[in-house]
């Protein structure tokens, strides 16, 4: 079985990092820190755990924040130079990985009232991690001077940095600070993604392709502009980074995103889908068969995609979106198309007994539908 992944913040870490904390500062009460850090830490989420750590480091790092930030700059490891930040959790060299989320969040809860100097703590914290939840509350109280620092540091030679710029500032972070005002105004955004559209760094480009989807979810008129406007003539890379930035409204069927990608054509032709099996138990996996007859006398370009509507505990249904597939489909051809669909449970989704709907969606619009019923395990 897969090692839960809270247990990435574990006792023995919160043991080993105090060592370099006593290293930095030996007036550092190791003792109290472990002891507040890690009472009943197995029994806690991920996230709690973070802040039950952070706790810890309020209640024994210095009370003057300069002091708290020399020594946190102290502990360290060595940067981080490479694309991946490989084997996240040695801490031999100094501090790096996971340790350094609760130590963001410290500098966070600590530092707001010298923003300069604490947005120097996490340009070094993300070198070897991530400082991307630790900056968003300096952006929301100090927005002047994040942004302007972001603004520099979109050039900076650490491509972790460059990522920080898009990543921490990205309207809906998961698990992170919601940013209102670029939920409800994107415009501080735009200039850090042309600067970091066509990045070197893969992972930059894909925290920008993130960052756009998100705006997406609130503004998709906008997003649909900049995919018009930066698509023509586009590098693999920023095509590539285009295409993940849209695919929110590409799998709601959004039309005008449909279209910048030349896929707002309504199918021309017949569907049918056949699910196998009718009936089957959570944890088992469904097949889909979906079968297309072109009745067009040119050349279809089609997005394909599936729509599970989930049964809730309550009896009503949601929606999911699934990804299927991309096709030309000649004139007056035919395909056969088949796809396995785990319904087995995972940390973000539960399943509930009872009918649940298949839709098949192309090019934006439902076509057709089939029943399944889902029995409980073991059933």
């Amino acid at each position: 079985m897969t090692e839960p992944f809270k247990n990435l913040l574990n006792t023995p870490l919160v043991q080993a990092s105090a060592a370099h904390w006593v290293r930095a500062w030996p007036a550092f009460d190791s003792r109290r820190f472990i002891q507040l850090a890690s009472g009943g830490l197995e029994n806690l989420e991920m996230k709690a755990r973070a802040m039950q750590i952070c706790a810890a480091l309020q209640a024994t790092l210095p009370a003057d924040f300069d002091a708290a930030a020399c020594v946190i700059e102290a502990t360290l490891a060595p940067a981080e130079t490479g694309e991946a930040m490989a084997q996240l959790e040695g801490i031999e060299q100094g501090l790096r990985g996971w340790i350094l989320w609760p130590v963001g969040e410290f500098v966070a809860r600590q530092g707001l009232a010298q923003p300069q100097r604490a947005l120097a703590v996490l340009h070094a914290l993300t070198q070897r991690f991530t400082a991307e939840f630790a900056i968003r509350p300096f952006i929301t109280q100090h927005p002047e001077l994040s942004y302007a620092t972001l603004a520099r540091w979109a050039s900076d030679p650490s491509a972790h940095v460059r990522r920080l710029v898009s990543e921490g500032s990205r309207p809906r972070l998961p698990w992170g600070l919601q940013l209102k005002h670029v939920i409800a105004d994107p415009a501080p955004s735009w200039p850090l993604l042309q600067a970091l559209q066509d990045d070197p760094s893969d992972c930059v480009r894909r925290s920008v392709a993130n960052h756009l989807n998100d705006i997406a979810k609130d503004h998709a008129d906008a997003v649909c502009v900049w995919v018009e406007t930066h698509r023509p003539n586009a590098t693999p890379e920023r095509h590539s980074l285009l295409r993940h930035a849209s695919r929110t409204l590409v799998k709601a069927g959004h039309p005008r995103m449909l279209a910048a990608w030349g896929l707002g054509q309504a199918f021309r032709g017949q569907v049918d889908l056949q699910l196998a099996p009718h009936t089957l138990h959570i944890g088992q996996s469904l097949v889909l068969h979906v079968h297309l007859q072109s009745s067009a006398t040119k050349a279809q370009t089609l997005l394909i995609d599936y729509v599970v509507h989930h049964r809730k505990a309550n009896g009503r249904s949601t929606p999911k979106v699934f990804k299927g597939w991309t096709i030309t489909l000649a004139a007056r051809a035919s395909v056969s198309l088949e796809k396995r669909h785990s319904m087995r449970e995972i940390t973000t989704r539960k399943y509930h007994p009872g009918l649940h709907t298949v839709r098949v969606q192309i090019n934006g619009s439902s076509l057709a539908s089939a029943d399944f019923v889902l029995l409980a395990a073991g059933a």
